[in-house]
């Protein structure tokens, strides 16, 4: 047994200034930048964001900006696994996360729980 949720929707942004970046989306989402998260550093910049909704990131990338979402659980095998079952495909297994893609081509990443009070609002799967 294990559990998932949706984490996070996570905005890729190819672009020199991931700061510029993250000033818009802050903008255009209403919520503020976040210098003080932990996630905040390098490439990634976090927005402020309630703790009983998804994370919101802006990350800066070399491949074609989009939009992705983040499932959060407590065992990436085999919520892995599950959504294997479903159709989606392993495009790559990094160090803390899996990176998918599902039947219909939108790609996705597993990932270890990352929001306070899980498994709050997560499915239980057997």
């Amino acid at each position: 047994m294990h559990y998932s949720r949706l984490c996070a929707l996570l905005i890729d942004c190819n672009t020199a200034d991931v700061d510029q970046a993250a000033s818009f989306w802050a903008g255009a989402l209403g919520r503020a930048i976040d210098p003080g998260h932990p996630g905040t550093r390098g490439n990634y910049r976090m927005l402020e964001t309630p703790p009983d909704e998804p994370i919101v990131q802006i990350q800066r990338v070399e491949h074609e900006s989009r939009v992705h979402i983040d499932i959060e659980t407590d065992d990436i095998p085999a919520e892995v696994a599950r959504l294997e079952g479903l159709g989606a495909s392993v495009v790559s297994r990094l160090e803390r996360w899996v990176v998918m893609q599902a039947p219909t081509g939108q790609r996705f990443c597993v990932v270890r729980v990352q929001r306070p009070g899980f498994p709050k609002n997560a499915n239980r799967w057997a």
